[in-house]
């Protein structure tokens, strides 16, 4: 069988330290198709790292499209609606890293289109293919009446942990493009919320539900569904902390929190799910990792009301292993594990956890 062409649009950080080193290390699989960035530094820098030809670095990605490549992962900065709408209408299967979009229109448009063009869509919940997390999720799916679930995400500054690896950043790109790009969005920001302006506090809340904490809506929508309604929000911290309590069918309760600790160098993800009789805890890594573990924790009740607790540990790399399904999918026919249709309720959830906050101006 050919490997697969994979173009890269966006050739930043998550690119150089997980998505271009795992196209090379499955080589039986895929090859770099080529890659696509704004940056001419990066493009250079980056293509050089990787042996990717001079005629394989493009500056546009409609030029990449027009290759013969069969999909592409789309980890570009921002929003990644036009890059995404794009590489379907040119019949390319896309694997899109979040945040896929900013509004639920988009959401709606993005999977409408890929449906329609019979491509494979899948978006880049990578902890999904964690094997603790699908160890986890089985035991969960055993472990009858669920009655509460916890998230809790501390995130520290990303220059902590991605300080341990060499990678380029792009030095080229004007500080008014930037200004402009961030108008853009906050604009953005704006409609998705339908507010005229949203608050500072709202719009930071949107950007790390939608950038960070989302992964952990995705954990949540890969073992429940989407939830049924938000029943409370808090936001603090200048829009950099958020707690919100969902309700999911059948009433199980699940409260997630997201809090910026920037100088705090310990990373934590939790996702515990609590049972009658057991407890399952799952305890990620950071995203900027490779080699580091994911725990899973198991304590239940047998039949003497005698406790017991047991550890896994698991090495594999999710980002690996998502890289692997999608090839699987494209090769094979397969339905993500994540499919893009996922984005319509998560980031309809976005908005609605972000509106659910009663404090400064919101609805």
């Amino acid at each position: 069988m050919s490997r697969l062409k994979i173009g890269v649009i966006g050739c930043g950080a998550i690119a150089q330290i997980q998505h271009l080193p795992h196209l090379r290390e499955l080589d039986d699989q895929f090859e770099i198709g080529g890659i696509c960035d704004i940056s001419e530094y990066l493009l250079g820098e980056v293509g050089d790292d990787f042996h990717v030809p001079a005629a394989r670095r493009f500056s546009d990605y409609h030029e990449l499209l027009a290759s013969d490549i069969d999909g592409v992962i789309v980890c570009s900065s921002g929003n990644h609606v036009a890059p995404t709408l794009a590489a379907i209408g040119a019949g390319k299967h896309v694997l899109v890293e979040k945040p896929a979009c900013t509004t639920v229109d988009e959401a709606r448009e993005m999977t409408r289109t890929a449906e329609e063009a019979g491509v494979v869509f899948m978006v880049a919940y990578m902890k999904r293919y964690d094997p603790g997390f699908i160890f986890a999720k089985q035991r969960i799916a055993h472990m009858g009446e669920v009655s509460f679930v916890q998230v809790n995400h501390f995130h520290p500054d990303n220059e902590l942990h991605t300080a341990e690896f060499r990678f380029h950043r792009a030095i080229d790109i004007p500080p008014e493009a930037r200004e402009a790009a961030l108008a853009e969005h906050n604009a953005e920001v704006d409609a998705a919320l339908g507010l005229q302006p949203a608050s500072p506090d709202q719009r930071g809340a949107f950007n790390l539900i939608l950038g960070s904490l989302i992964h952990d809506i995705g954990n949540l929508h890969g073992l429940f569904g989407p939830p049924e309604r938000v029943l409370h929000t808090e936001i603090w911290l200048g829009g950099r902390a958020v707690s919100t309590m969902l309700e999911y069918p059948d009433g199980i309760r699940a409260v997630m929190n997201w809090v910026d600790l920037p100088e705090l160098w310990d990373f934590e993800e939790t996702l515990a799910v609590y049972g009658s009789r057991e407890r399952v805890t799952v305890s990620f890594p950071t995203g900027f990792a490779r080699g580091l573990t994911t725990d899973v924790t198991v304590v239940e009740i047998d039949g003497e009301l005698n406790p017991s607790r047991k550890f896994a540990q698991w090495h594999e790399n999710a980002f690996k292993n998502e890289l692997a399904h999608f090839g699987d999918c494209i090769s094979n026919g397969r339905e993500p594990t994540t499919p893009g249709r996922e984005v319509i309720d998560d980031t309809t959830l976005v908005r609605e956890i972000v509106l659910a906050w009663q404090g400064n101006g919101a609805n």
